[in-house]
């Protein structure tokens, strides 16, 4: 009976034993089947990982993920896009501020340069385009005459139009208002001298550009073909171009001139028919003009572009005025920033400006300034259009800096 009783006793708890590791057994099961339905606490969630992302290991039949095929989905992907995108932004509001800034800096400079590249264009150019009249490329339908000097009315000094110089003065104008701004947002990586252009070059370039206009006329005068004229007004431009100019600013505005320049003069062909127009005599390629007009528009980009330099830097009286390049500054004798005196770096607060920091009786290299001591000034960041949050910026400034 005894023996009854005790096999019983020991039944009953090998029968407790098995109910509770059935219960394990399907926990560690469904653990791992349906991971995102069991939680082990209840501010944690399981990660759901993908069928094939398992195993069955060797010491258990359990199936458990392995470390070497568990990998991020496009997280990092998704990253570097968002932070290319976040780049390509910052660009622009970094080119957008310079503008602004070139424009709003000294009101007086703006509206001072506007009027004397506009009355420079309005002035000049009408004698430039009256060769055109002279040696017959083209012909005006009401033309004004200007004798000015000589004594043979049947060759004026000037033959023109009523509208003819309105259209040149905003041509100056828009063509010196993009060598100034193109020039602001791209200073970073032009030289100086290239944006400070002499009186000498700023005269040589104008002449320049006047003997191929010239010569343009006197070559369709001459009866060349429009091919030939072509191919020299081209070599004449590309060339003029690399002497007098040889910037990213003056070849965007160079090529929007000769684009633009063609394209407005077929709206006025077209639209002022019988309203004081004009024609070509020869309407060439296009039906209304040669296409060696083309290279002659290109080569005005240079031409004006020096003379909107000189006019602005002529107006740039103080200090202040001049965009500093990025690790530069502006001279002056009273810093505009008074954390860093222009610098535009201050001691690293990591490292108490010594580049480095002792841990464990060891000297180890500073990751915020890398080594360098210094950081870059946040206080005059921006004022020199850049963003205090680019980071990718503020590493490429400091690079840039000594040691």
């Amino acid at each position: 009976m005894i023996r009854t009783i005790s096999d019983r006793r020991r039944m009953k708890h090998v029968g407790t034993i098995c109910f509770l590791l059935l219960i394990t057994s399907s926990a560690s099961v469904g653990f791992v089947i349906s991971p995102t339905t069991t939680k082990i606490a209840p501010a944690i969630k399981l990660r759901h990982y993908p069928q094939q992302y398992f195993k069955r290991t060797h010491s258990s039949s359990t199936l458990t993920p392995t470390n070497a095929q568990i990998k991020p989905s496009n997280n990092r992907s998704n990253t570097q896009s968002l932070s290319s995108s976040t780049n390509t932004s910052n660009d622009t509001n970094n080119i957008l501020t310079k503008i602004s800034t070139t424009i709003q800096s000294n009101p007086t400079r703006s509206l001072s340069f506007t009027a004397l590249i506009t009355f420079c264009g309005a002035a000049l150019g009408p004698f430039l385009d009256s060769y055109h009249s002279a040696f017959g490329v083209l012909q005006y339908d009401e033309p004004i005459t200007l004798q000015l000097w000589g004594v043979d009315s049947s060759h004026p000094a000037l033959t023109t139009a009523w509208w003819v110089p309105e259209l040149f003065g905003l041509a100056g104008f828009i063509i010196g208002w993009l060598y100034i701004l193109l020039d602001a947002a791209f200073n970073d990586t032009t030289p100086s001298e290239k944006t400070t252009p002499s009186p000498p070059k700023i005269l040589v370039g104008i002449s320049f550009f006047t003997l191929q206009y010239w010569l343009s006329g006197i070559m369709y005068a001459s009866g060349y073909d429009r091919t030939v004229i072509l191919a020299v007004m081209t070599v004449l431009s590309i060339g003029g171009f690399v002497s007098f100019d040889n910037t990213k600013a003056g070849l965007v505005t160079s090529l929007a001139t000769a684009v633009g320049g063609p394209l407005i003069e077929v709206g006025l062909i077209t639209f002022l028919v019988g309203h004081g127009g004009y024609h070509y005599t020869d309407l060439g390629e296009t039906g209304f003009f040669p296409l060696w007009i083309v290279p002659v528009y290109f080569l005005g980009g240079p031409a004006v572009g020096n003379l909107s330099r000189g006019i602005w830097n002529a107006l740039t009286t103080n200090e202040s005025d001049i965009p500093a390049a990025d690790g530069e500054s502006a001279e002056s004798s009273i810093p505009r920033c008074k954390v860093c005196n222009d610098t535009r770096a201050v001691g690293c607060p990591n490292c108490d400006a010594k580049g480095y920091y002792v841990t464990y009786g060891r000297e180890v290299q500073c990751n915020c300034c890398r080594g360098k001591g210094l950081v870059i000034c946040r206080n005059c960041f921006a004022d020199y259009g850049d963003d205090p949050n680019d980071i990718e910026r503020v590493r490429e400034i400091m690079n840039r800096m000594p040691d």
